[in-house]
């Protein structure tokens, strides 16, 4: 038996983007469907269609044997079906109970329209009363091994609580078809894990997951069958038991892709960035960095590696100019510029990928063309006339579309909104954007945050050409073989120190991981 059946769904953008063309998939009751593609493959439009965003143009919809026509998400959501966005969609000040309930009368005003005379199982869930809501949601956080408290502010938990909020919300609704969009893509290596036990349980009770994905790891550990979209057309649909990574790679692609990034060996120039006994605080005034000191010469990557939350966001966002530094100094070719201004260190030659792309790297009411000159829009060729005062749009437009060639972003025009691309595309544009002015010094955090296995290995191409032609690149990654595979000099970062330096020649990742955990390098050696 069929839980949804997706036919001949075809879907075109106003823009004149065609994200879907004659999609047939069909996902059986109870197993866990990957859907994977890359960024802009049609995935994330698919799944919103299924859940009632998005109207398709052409095709039908089936869930549990029935054909729907879904006008909103209320309408999915009384058949069971359930999204969890890549991209939260909590209000931070509330708590937990009050987004988990938030919305629920719409929901309520459709089983009226339906015409039941009773409000049934689902509204029986749904009471106004947030004492009752609260004991509802520890009950479901039991039943489920979600570990959630109903009274934390939104604003106070971290992203990996955050996704079992949302996660909270579906089952609150008692949805029984889960869809996951890129559920790891901001999560921690530990979170992830969590994650994975959270779906085999889900698994386990019979619940239907459909698992919206670009990395490889997530379909080939959890999925019983994997559909391949690319350009908007189904490449096809194979049993995790029978394909291999490489193969799901080449299916997404439509090439090989190298896992292991290709490079010669570094030759390390002067020094171009120094950090020395750096303390900086964090959001709640609370020391992140304590006592950090490292150092970058051109031509090489130094890899920052340490479970996110040990530090490495603060020192990065320290040397970009964009947190105060309470004592220690930073240098830049041999200028200390500790207490300068984000502009004028982006000036000297610093650019700064942020692993935030919505909060730090766009203003997605922008639009692409004008996200791909933050930074710069006060020079030419940007700016033109008296003092610079205006844009040369024409300038501006030519310098977009050249990016978004380069770069391969999937976007129906530069003029488009930043918001409307996926989140691998905005990535993208953030990276473009960055690493255009050809740098001297790159803070690359995250870069290749939810990106897909072709954007992951251009961008490490890159990478490693920026360091080729004389840059310094320190880089923070949450994912250590992109740590290892890039890095030529190693950190390792723990409670807002650097506890060791190591050779990637000369490591593993088992050393590494203990390190990493707080373990000692005495401990580590015997």
């Amino acid at each position: 038996m069929y839980a949804v059946e997706l036919e001949d769904i075809w879907k075109t953008f106003p823009s004149g983007t065609q994200a879907n063309r004659g999609i047939t998939l069909r996902v059986q009751a109870g197993e866990v469907h990957g859907l994977l593609g890359e960024n802009g493959a049609g995935k994330t439009t698919l799944m919103n269609i299924l859940y009632g965003l998005l109207s398709k143009d052409r095709g039908r919809v089936v869930i549990k044997g029935e054909e729907v026509e879904l006008q909103s998400p209320q309408d999915a959501i009384v058949r069971g079906v359930g999204m969890v966005h890549q991209h939260f969609r909590l209000i931070p000040s509330l708590t937990v109970t009050e987004n988990v309930v938030l919305g629920l009368e719409p929901v309520r005003d459709v089983l009226r329209r339906a015409g039941r005379k009773s409000p049934g199982p689902v509204a029986s869930l749904m009471p106004l009363d947030l004492t009752a809501a609260a004991r509802r949601i520890r009950e479901i956080a039991v039943e489920n091994g979600l570990a959630v408290d109903p009274d934390a502010r939104v604003a106070d938990i971290s992203v990996g609580m955050q996704q079992r909020v949302e996660i909270m919300k579906a089952l609150y609704r008692q949805a029984d078809i889960l869809i996951l969009d890129e559920p790891t893509s901001v999560l921690t290596p530990q979170e992830v894990d969590e994650l994975f036990v959270t779906l085999e349980h889900f698994r386990e009770q019979g619940r239907t997951i459909i698992l919206i994905t670009h990395k490889l790891r997530e379909p080939m550990a959890l999925c019983d069958r994997i559909s391949v979209l690319r350009d908007g057309e189904l490449v096809g649909t194979v049993d995790r038991e029978e394909t291999s990574p490489e193969e799901l790679a080449r299916m997404m692609v439509g090439r090989t892709v190298s896992f292991k990034v290709q490079k010669a060996p570094a030759r390390p120039g002067d020094v171009a960035l120094v950090v020395e006994d750096l303390h900086v605080q964090d959001n709640r005034g609370v020391e992140a960095v304590r006592g950090a000191s490292i150092s970058v010469r051109r031509g090489e990557v130094v890899g920052i590696a340490g479970v996110e939350g040990n530090g490495q966001t603060e020192l990065v966002e320290a040397v970009a100019g964009l947190r105060r530094v309470e004592s220690g100094r930073i240098l830049v070719d041999g200028v200390d510029v500790t207490d300068w201004s984000a502009r004028d260190i982006r000036e000297a030659g610093v650019c700064h990928i942020p692993e935030d792309r919505q909060r730090r790297g766009l203003v997605l009411g922008f639009s692409v063309m004008e996200n791909l000159i933050l930074g710069s829009e006060y020079r030419a060729p940007f700016a033109t006339g008296p003092g610079h005062a205006f844009l040369d749009l024409s300038a501006i437009h030519d310098f977009a579309v050249t990016l978004v060639q380069d770069y391969d972003i999937r976007a129906g025009s530069v003029r488009d909104a930043a918001a409307t691309l996926s989140g691998g595309n905005q990535q993208k544009v953030v990276v473009a954007r960055e690493l255009a002015g050809r740098p001297r010094v790159v803070l690359a955090a995250q870069p290749t945050r939810g990106l897909d296995v072709g954007a992951t290995e251009y961008i490490h191409r890159v990478l490693v050409d920026m360091r080729d032609s004389g840059a310094a690149v320190l880089l923070v990654s949450a994912e250590l073989d992109e740590i290892m595979n890039l890095s030529d000099r190693i950190a390792v970062m723990f409670d807002g120190r650097i506890v060791a330096l190591r050779d990637p020649e000369e490591t593993s990742a088992e050393e590494l991981g203990l390190l990493m955990a707080g373990h000692s390098v005495q401990e580590v050696s015997t």
